[in-house]
């Protein structure tokens, strides 16, 4: 506390207006030293207004401005309000992830969109827009009014038996938008931002009716008003004659202010309360405030900032973000060039024109009468001193060169080069039905994401925060309709006109790719009659997505038919699985019989070895022959056997020799 009384001994005898009004000064200052002539001359470009300040040669007497600026700042102002505003729903909230409940996020999303519709937000908006793409920022003032809400209602009388018919009126809190011409926005120069900003001031006139109002309910202190001195740097139209009558300059800065000032401009005042501040309030210096001024001395309005979020009433955003400024870069400046280059040739080309198509005359001055009136006109009378033809004779600087028509048409190309805008009479060769489809891609492609660019800037610097701010204030000055709650709002905006033409092209030229039975066709269907901007744009959807419901009966039909052919696979399963089960079986039988086959033909190898041998020696050698045959017959079949060629082998004896000695009977 000390330190701060230190730091105030030199401003004691200082008041809180006396401040802001020597902070808007100097910020006035800076901003027409650095600004205010550029804004006058976009402005007067956009309007297609002459000035003398606009010449580009001393001996320039057309005074014709060109339209291309003109059609460059609407035809980007209207993709961008179709990208926000073509689908209807241009906002959406987004509720906790953890809340069951969804009712009050629809009621709270509709009760925003009725209070926006019937304060004309919307319409607010487009005129901001504007401005930034005029001066490169858009600025708006978020308006909280006091409103009597009067519907008709009946009540019944006379226990019931009547019913009056009447109005019902109650108060209402709206909050409005309200645009901020960029000479009457005033901001810390240093500053980026809103609010990183000391302050921000709205200097301007207002009708001293509204202000007189104001004062009858309360919102400003009873002081005398006077009528304001007029200051041609605050008009909105510096071209009209000003009108001084009954207005007031009403100067509302929204920042920090020194506490003590603040302080004691509320203890001065004997309707307001004085607001303890907490702990942590009294060891700042600075406060946020609302100070309200008139004619730059009387002060109507000081108060603590009464907003439960704390935050400052404004919005702004750049067209294009210029590095480390608050103030943007818009279409006249991106095209600004290009448009005096084409101001230039079409004011010369014009100026050659009138000393090529009128009619002059050169003439010998000693040989006219006196008092004679050199005019050239049908039917008039000359009088000369001499033959008319040595003393007359018709002049003129030649003919107009017929290359200032291509060099104003690649102007105006370099007009819409410049600001990225585009429209069916602007639009290149190569672009307009001469050029392929790849080449249009390409071309639409570059002004596709310039439109894009600045539409993701106005959405994240101005629509999300005034939508917020919005349900802020609601939530707190009509908590019954608005039930407090920490929601997320985000942006549902689209492509702007040129975006969904090139989109629509893109799924045309993918249908004719496919055929109508794939299941991909109704979707890209549906999604080409998503992008029109047709009147029955939601019937044609709906009457799409009923025609691509499934049908019960078909349905059930169906599921008939597939489990009989399901049926039919299992029986021709099962029957395939039963033959391979018999095939298998066989092959084991066929396989065991193979096995016992060697066995067998051991045995008749055995019988037919000792068959016909009597017990002794005298037969160990046939014995030995029998054997070794046996064996190689036991060869040959064993392979016959494995090679499949023979069938069951039947054993032989192998027959006795010639020798009749040798042939014995077999026992």
């Amino acid at each position: 506390m000390a330190e701060f009384e230190e730091r105030d001994q030199f401003a004691i005898e200082q008041t809180v207006e006396g401040w802001v009004i020597e902070k808007c000064d100097s910020w006035r200052e800076h901003f027409e030293q650095n600004y205010a002539r550029r804004f006058d001359e976009y402005y007067r470009l956009w309007r297609g207004q002459w000035s003398g300040e606009d010449r580009t040669r001393d001996s320039e007497r057309s005074k014709i401005v060109s339209p291309a600026l003109q059609q460059a700042v609407e035809s980007s102002v209207a993709e961008l309000e179709e990208a926000t505003f073509g689908r209807g729903k241009w906002f959406d909230i987004k509720d906790d992830h953890h809340d069951v409940e969804r009712q009050d996020v629809s009621m709270l999303r509709q009760h925003l969109y009725d209070d926006f519709k019937r304060n004309k937000v919307r319409k607010a908006v487009a005129e901001c827009i504007l401005n930034s793409a005029v001066f490169g920022t858009g600025i708006g003032e978020i308006v909280l009014t006091e409103e009597k809400e009067q519907a008709p209602a009946t009540q019944p009388i006379m226990g019931g038996e009547l019913n009056a018919v009447g109005v019902t009126i109650r108060d209402r809190t709206c909050v409005q938008l309200r645009p901020v011409m960029p000479q009457n926005f005033l901001i810390d120069p240093i500053a980026t931002s809103v609010e990183e900003a000391l302050g921000v001031a709205i200097d301007e006139f207002v009708s001293m009716h509204m202000v007189e109002q104001l004062q009858e309910q309360g919102v400003y202190r009873n002081v005398l008003l006077t009528q304001s001195t007029p200051d041609l740097d605050i008009e909105p139209d510096q071209e009209l004659t000003t009108f001084d009558e009954s207005k007031v300059r009403l100067t509302k800065y929204y920042g920090l202010v020194p506490r003590h000032l603040l302080n004691s401009a509320m203890q001065e005042s004997e309707d307001e309360e004085v607001v303890e501040l907490s702990e942590a309030e009294e060891d700042t210096y600075y406060v946020e405030a609302i100070i309200v001024i008139a004619n730059n001395g009387i002060l109507l309005k000081a108060e603590k900032n009464p907003y439960m979020m704390g935050d400052r009433p404004i919005v702004a955003f750049p067209w294009d973000v210029v590095p480390s400024r608050f103030w943007g870069r818009g279409v006249c400046e991106k095209g600004y060039n290009s448009q005096k280059a084409l101001d230039a040739e079409l004011r010369a080309r014009i100026d050659a024109l009138a000393l090529t198509i009128h009619p002059m005359l050169a003439m010998d001055a000693s040989r006219m009468p006196r008092g004679a009136k050199p005019e050239i006109r049908a039917g008039k009378v000359i009088l000369t001193n001499g033959d008319p033809r040595e003393v007359l004779q018709p002049f003129n600087f030649g003919n107009v060169s017929q290359i200032s028509f291509a060099q104003a048409d690649a102007l105006q190309r370099m007009v819409q080069t410049a600001t990225g805008a585009i429209d069916s009479a602007g639009v290149p060769a190569q672009m307009n039905g001469e050029g392929t489809a790849a080449g249009i891609s390409m071309s639409l492609g570059a002004i596709i994401k310039r439109h894009k660019r600045t539409l993701i800037n106005f959405q994240e610097s101005f629509l999300i925060p005034f939508v917020t701010k919005a349900a802020h204030r609601y939530m707190q000055f009509e908590p019954e309709m608005y039930p407090v709650a920490d929601y997320k709002f985000e942006v549902s905006s689209s492509l702007g006109i040129i975006a969904r033409e090139y989109e629509v092209t893109q799924l045309v030229q993918l249908l004719q790719t496919m055929s109508p039975e794939t299941p991909m066709y109704p979707q890209l269907v549906q999604s080409i009659i998503d992008n029109m901007n047709l009147s029955n744009r939601e019937q044609l959807i709906a009457s799409l997505e009923q025609a691509n419901q499934p049908n019960p009966q078909e349905e059930q039909a169906k599921q008939m038919a597939q489990q009989a052919q399901m049926a039919f696979q299992g029986s021709q399963t099962a029957a395939l699985e039963g033959q391979a089960i018999e095939s298998q079986a066989r092959a084991q039988k066929l396989q065991a019989e193979a096995q016992a086959i060697p066995q067998e033909l051991e045995i008749d190898r055995i019988k037919a070895v000792t068959t016909g041998l009597s017990v002794g020696t005298k037969d160990d050698k046939e014995f030995e022959r029998r054997i070794k045959m046996s064996k190689e017959m036991l060869k040959e079949r064993e392979i016959a056997v494995k090679e499949g060629n023979v069938a069951k082998p039947v054993a032989r004896v192998p027959q006795a020799t010639s020798n009749p000695q040798q042939q014995r009977p077999l026992q």
